[in-house]
């Protein structure tokens, strides 16, 4: 006696993702990808020039920018990738408001370890300056 019962026991009964999900998610893809592609790179091109024209003034810490930047990128495809594989649309939305915010973050930074950098560098250069004006003067 077969039953439609009978055909599910070994497998287990999985829902189907909601719409929801692939709603949050694709948002948030594109979101991520709009914060990527309209501020991050040219924030970093024009901090890049910045640096280039005043020879140096403003440092331009590469490094620890370029590991802020892979481990963003790790963080938001990890938050992206658990979004849309969830079954529940509150943790997929979750998920992908956390993967926008960490891309925020990750943007800002460059601004924020430039401005200290040449907060520091500015406090180098101003006794040199002062030390200069007080030669030429007398």
């Amino acid at each position: 006696m077969t039953t439609a019962w009978a055909g599910r026991r070994g497998t287990a009964a999985r829902r189907p993702r909601p719409r929801g999900v692939w709603i949050a998610s694709g948002i948030g893809t594109v979101l991520v990808l709009a914060v990527a592609l309209g501020a991050y790179l040219p924030l970093v091109g024009f901090l890049g020039g910045v640096t280039a024209t005043t020879a140096g003034l403003v440092p331009f810490p590469f490094i620890r920018i370029a590991l802020v930047t892979l481990l963003g990128v790790v963080v938001v495809l990890a938050l992206l990738s658990w979004a849309l594989t969830r079954r529940h649309t509150v943790t997929s939305v979750f998920a992908v408001v956390i993967a926008v915010l960490v891309s925020l973050a990750v943007t800002a930074y460059p601004v924020v370890t430039i401005a200290v950098a040449s907060a520091d560098r500015a406090g180098d250069v101003w006794p040199i300056v002062t030390e200069l004006w007080q030669r030429f003067t007398g």
